[in-house]
């Protein structure tokens, strides 16, 4: 069971402007100088929350970047619907491509997933946030088990896996760059194992949890 991060419930009033303040502050240093660069001080100066503040709740750069990460969790976000697994795959695909590549935004993603490397606060933390994706990601594997796509007792996790591994590594491994064309390489080829049943458990009862 994953622990608790500090600084990650959601209070009222003027405390949940507090924290919102202080986390948005993190996100966008952490966009703009890294992991390694960001202070509490800077936080604060950002902010306007004082630090003996910060200090109080996260403890340190690495509670509040920890905290911060998992706002996106926070988010409103549904896997896309586009009527097939495989359009599916390639919709959360490109939704990768345009996050991770776009100037002016593909910093903060970058930015956390270095954090992570540094970190194993932000580590965790970014864990619980893909904890949280894979399981709204669920409903597209789900989607297609209903139509008849996929087998019944397909993972509801690995193909989204699958299909999103090549981008990541051609992103922060190969360091090749990635194209919409690559992302719907990655897609279909999830799609058609899925539908082999690749990611069908051989027993009854023992497919891994979405987690």
């Amino acid at each position: 069971m994953a622990t608790e991060i500090s600084g990650t419930k959601r209070p009222g009033g003027r405390t949940e402007r507090t924290r919102l303040a202080a986390l948005e502050a993190t996100l966008e240093l952490l966009g703009e100088r890294g992991y390694a660069e960001l202070t509490v001080e800077a936080v604060a100066e950002r902010s306007g929350v004082h630090k003996t503040t910060l200090y109080r709740r996260w403890e340190s750069a690495e509670g509040l970047v920890a905290a911060a990460l998992l706002m996106g969790a926070e988010q409103e976000w549904a896997v896309p619907d586009t009527g097939s697994l495989e359009g599916d795959l390639r919709a959360i695909n490109l939704e990768l491509v345009r996050y991770f590549t776009t100037p002016g935004e593909r910093e903060l993603p970058t930015a956390s997933i270095s954090a992570a490397f540094l970190s194993p606060r932000a580590a965790d933390a970014l864990r619980e946030f893909y904890v949280d994706r894979h399981a709204r990601s669920a409903a597209a594997v789900a989607r297609a088990i209903e139509r008849g796509e996929v087998p019944p007792g397909t993972d509801p996790v690995e193909p989204v896996r699958v299909a999103c591994g090549p981008v990541f590594y051609r992103l922060f491994v190969s360091r090749e760059g990635v194209t919409p064309r690559d992302a719907g390489v990655a897609a279909a080829a999830a799609a058609a194992a899925a539908k082999a049943g690749v990611f069908t458990a051989t027993d009854a009862g023992t497919a891994p949890p979405p987690a």
